[in-house]
């Protein structure tokens, strides 16, 4: 982790226009001074106009704060709280501002899934100002939000997780050697390959957006882009680099049409054993080395799961509502309780405040709640977490804590329900039948998306008509809009209330607010919470167990994990991760 404070020559980027933005807030914030970096992205350590730190992370470190909060009895998790401990305030920024605003200004919010947010401030609109969407600005949103996620997944496994594996805590595995050869940061000879690999989805972003990350190219009506064949082909062969670079030669081991013919756990089980390319391919290997490790016995959650969906058909969403949007999805949204699922309605969303930094108000769904506003200054250090802990909301579905992200996508993927059209995957319905929700699972569904994702970017490159439509002009109104999509860390939504032509109302409510929320009204634990109760610590001077399980979820901040005995409160490990 590198430091640069004010007087280094490599200054805060668009430092002038981010001062500029917080110049322009309608209300004053009065923040306190540990405020800073927002959940889901920022770099400003305060919102004062002077920058005194930035954090840089070379490979994805992600962005924010969150401190771990975890009591152990007997080397068990009793009780663990998730604490944001910096405030987003884009929000506020959003009050007052023209509507378009937000395709410009929502993207900031994160750096690694801004074409996400682009896809939903876009959406947003679409929806308030009853839009025409042409086939082709459909395929081409779904090409860039695809690829996005495509490019984060390698990059999220080598840079963010598997480092874990070589935790000294696994030294005597049989396996542990090999897992150390090959993914441990930086040397691991698969590190640089799949951190590499990464970066061409990016490209094929980029043809399209102009630009990766923060790129404005959706806008509602359509898109700011005519591609023509040579930007089509050059896509397809950036996939294909993709695809001969990593995908096939180093993580499969096989074809990606071999893999997807996987439909059952014992499938997977003897795909893995069918040859020596396939048992000694990076998957093989995670797979072989996750159960021996045991991976699979701890991290469960709360089981349940939500998708918004994403990927809308290019001819089913030309004439965009809120009401129409489950079924024009191509992977489908819903919500599993356990047992059984249910159509997704964001109407059934609501954000509880009693535990956040933030004025008290009933949990109310985003269109009816109040912009945050904070009311506390507080050292992180003496926090009641029996009161206010944290500056993130605590969202519920249905009333559940939910659990967002790609094991929820492939849950879904999993409904016999789901249209002709729209994902029908079985594999993930029959895992978490035989072996439940686990830190295991949860990196298995991220990974598995990988070669699908690759199938469908080639699909939709090859049905854009050149020659056709890509943006129809809308026609500005006041009224109330909802945009979703499912970025790389899961379900993620913007409401918006325009009025006077300008916006009285923005909410954002991204996969990390989901995942790493505080308890609601209720009491009832977020998902990473209840996920890390009841998980064995090894070794309490170095609880690398927390660590993995916050970073299954893959929350958009960096997590700090404090470790304290149940009965004494006594603080026995600090560390970074």
């Amino acid at each position: 982790m590198k430091r640069l404070n004010k007087a280094s020559p490599n200054p805060l980027p668009r430092r002038g226009l981010i001062n500029s933005i917080f110049s322009h807030i309608k209300t004053p914030l009065n923040l306190p001074p540990l405020l800073g970096r927002g959940l889901g992205g920022g770099s400003l350590t305060d919102m004062t106009t002077t920058v005194k730190e930035l954090n840089i992370s070379p490979v994805g470190r992600v962005e924010g704060d969150l401190d771990v909060k975890v009591y152990m009895e007997n080397g068990v998790v009793t009780r663990a709280h998730t604490q944001a401990s910096m405030f987003r305030g884009f929000e506020k920024i959003m009050e007052g501002k023209d509507p378009q605003s937000g395709l410009i200004v929502t993207p900031r919010i994160c750096g690694i899934c801004g074409g996400s947010h682009l896809y939903c401030a876009s959406s947003a609109l679409d929806t308030a100002w009853k839009t025409k969407l042409p086939p082709n600005a459909l395929l081409l949103r779904a090409i860039g939000q695809g690829s996005e996620t495509l490019q984060s997944i390698p990059r999220w496994f080598y840079a963010i997780y598997a480092t874990d594996m070589a935790n000294k805590k696994f030294a005597n595995k049989p396996l542990y050697a090999e897992v150390v050869k090959r993914f441990a940061a930086y040397v691991g000879t698969s590190f640089q390959t799949g951190v590499t690999a990464s970066g061409r989805p990016v490209e094929v972003y980029a043809l399209f957006g102009g630009q990766w990350p923060h790129s404005s190219y959706m806008i509602p009506g359509g898109v700011m882009c005519a591609p023509t064949l040579k930007d089509i082909t050059r896509a397809h062969s950036i996939l294909n680099q993709f695809r001969n670079d990593w995908l096939e030669t180093t993580w499969l081991g096989c074809s990606v049409e071999r893999y997807l013919q996987i439909q059952t756990w014992d499938d997977l089980m003897a795909w893995v054993d069918e040859n020596e390319s396939q048992r000694n391919s990076d998957l093989g290997l995670f797979i072989r080395a996750g159960l021996e490790f045991g991976l699979d016995k701890f991290g469960q959650g709360v089981g349940k799961f939500l998708a918004y969906g994403t990927y809308l058909h290019k001819d089913k969403y030309n004439n965009p509502t809120i009401e129409g949007r489950n079924e024009a999805l191509i992977c489908p949204s819903g919500f599993y309780d356990g047992q059984d699922y249910h159509v997704f309605d964001h109407m059934q969303i609501i954000e509880h405040v009693k535990h956040t930094w933030f004025e008290d108000h009933p949990a109310a769904h985003p269109w009816s709640e109040p912009l945050p506003t904070p009311v506390v200054s507080q050292s992180l250090e003496h926090t009641n977490f029996d009161g206010k802990y944290s500056w993130s909301k605590a969202p519920r579905y249905m009333g559940h804590s939910a659990e967002v992200g790609p094991l929820a996508r492939v849950v879904m993927n999993a409904n016999p329900k789901n249209l002709s059209h729209q994902f029908r995957d079985p594999l993930f319905g029959d895992i978490i039948r035989k072996k439940g929700p686990s830190v295991f699972t949860r990196v298995l569904a991220r990974m598995h998306e990988a070669p699908r994702l690759y199938v469908m970017l080639n699909e939709w490159l090859s049905q854009v008509d050149l020659d056709g439509e890509f943006y129809i002009k809308p026609h500005e109104t006041d009224g109330k809009g909802f945009g979703a999509t499912e970025a790389a860390r899961g379900a993620l939504a913007h409401w918006i209330e325009i009025e006077n032509g300008v916006i009285k109302n923005y909410q954002v409510v991204a996969p990390t607010t989901f995942n790493v929320g505080p308890n609601d009204d209720e009491g009832k634990s977020g998902p990473i919470e209840a996920a890390l109760t009841g998980t064995e610590i090894e070794d309490p001077h170095d609880p690398v167990e927390v660590g993995m399980v916050a970073r299954s979820f893959d929350s958009c901040l960096v997590c700090t994990v404090h470790a304290h005995d149940a009965k004494s409160g006594e603080e026995l490990a600090k560390f970074k991760l």
